[in-house]
């Protein structure tokens, strides 16, 4: 896909109205380094401190026809993806806090944990006193689950049930909570969330509780020329030879990697809060708009995407963000590289919008389409871009 034969490159006046900088929402996080093994000690509630916070994508890309819907099970039967989540003390760090730090949410409770894995999740429920807990997975990694249930005591307390959610069926007719870490790259990648809406649908009770139950999506701008002239420009010149049709498509596709807090330009706003346990199915797709407003004079290179997420329900507001000021986590950040060098001044903002929506042949990838307009004192510019993850 040409971008710029689809991009619109006519200068427009943004409007300068008031509007206020998106609120930032506080987390903190009180724990051990981040290469501490995992033990069952209960610790401080693994809150963050605060980081903050349709389109119609060319079907021509090389290799389109591989999506991650054909070998989404099957990656996580392999046991490095396990590893690196379970190191992640972030991650799962945050959850055991969540669950042993407020007992009185699973005490004799029923428990579907969805996209269990290896189980971790089901081990602390059942550690806690649930009454029972219904681990779903669909990977080969049920197996390895169930062995990993029977080795530590808890095959009276725990069913591994093979499957996937849509197609298995409970021996409970409800339950009182669903567990489940589903979150993907930029949030929503692997659309597992739709799987936990599917579970709520059918199987919790009214009253009933959904962990984590809040996620909210950022988008930042940040300086990266170094990067984008090493990913994207090299292409440009590969040993003498024009390879820029490879550029072209590497522009569409967003980069997962860690960034740094100084190349940070603007302020981080806030795009979608999901509330889980009401959300219908359609409202992972949306569009909204951003206004990103320079720290300092600076260029900006890319847009960085990232989500925080939260646990309502305990005695204290828990949660973890993975943006670029908070401990990395395995989700890292989502770059998105602009084909504009933009050169903004202090005050000025870069304005626009994000539309996201699942891929129509493959729903487990992430359509997005980005309009953002600068009119600065020393950069004019309005232009449209899509980008998939797959």
């Amino acid at each position: 896909m040409d971008l710029r034969a689809n991009a619109e490159n006519d200068v427009t006046n943004t409007s300068n109205s008031d509007s206020q900088r998106s609120r930032k929402i506080k987390f903190e996080y009180e724990d051990e380094d981040q290469d501490e093994a995992l033990d069952e000690t209960v610790t401080e509630s693994s809150n963050l401190e605060d980081d903050a916070l349709m389109c119609d994508p060319d079907d021509s890309i090389i290799g389109g026809d591989r999506t991650s819907a054909d070998y989404y099970f099957d990656s996580y039967s392999h046991f490095g993806i396990h590893e690196e989540m379970l190191k992640d003390t972030v991650r799962t760090k945050t959850y055991q806090n969540v669950i042993y730090n407020n007992t009185f949410l699973f005490k004799d409770k029923i428990v579907l944990d969805v996209g269990a894995g290896t189980g971790i999740l089901s081990l602390f429920c059942a550690k806690v006193g649930a009454k029972h807990v219904y681990a779903v997975e669909c990977s080969h990694m049920a197996d390895m689950a169930q062995e990993i249930v029977r080795v530590n005591g808890f095959s009276d307390v725990i069913t591994v049930l093979k499957g996937k959610i849509e197609e298995i069926e409970l021996p409970v007719p409800q339950v009182d909570i669903i567990v489940s870490e589903w979150m993907g790259y930029f949030l929503l990648f692997e659309n597992m969330l739709n799987t936990v809406l599917y579970a709520r649908d059918k199987w919790l009770v009214n009253s009933g509780v959904v962990l984590p139950d809040k996620a909210s999506l950022y988008l930042t701008a940040i300086e990266d020329a170094d990067y984008k002239e090493d990913k994207i420009e090299f292409w440009n010149n590969v040993y003498g030879f024009n390879m820029s049709c490879i550029k072209k498509q590497s522009m569409m596709e967003p980069l997962v990697d860690t960034v740094d807090q100084n190349q940070i330009v603007t302020n981080c706003q806030l795009l979608k809060t999901m509330d889980i346990s009401k959300m219908a199915p359609g409202d992972a797709s949306f569009t909204a708009p951003f206004k990103l407003v320079a720290e300092r004079d600076d260029y900006i290179h890319a847009l960085v995407a990232y989500f925080d997420v939260t646990f309502t329900h305990c005695h204290k507001l828990t949660g973890f963000s993975t943006g670029p000021k908070s401990r990395a986590t395995h989700w890292k950040q989502t770059v998105l590289y602009l084909e504009d060098v933009l050169t903004i001044c202090e005050g000025e903002a870069l304005v626009g919008s994000m539309t996201v929506s699942q891929n129509k042949k493959n729903p487990r990838d992430v359509d997005i389409m980005i309009k953002y307009s600068l009119n600065g004192r020393r950069c004019l510019v309005s232009r449209t871009q899509y980008f998939r993850m797959r």
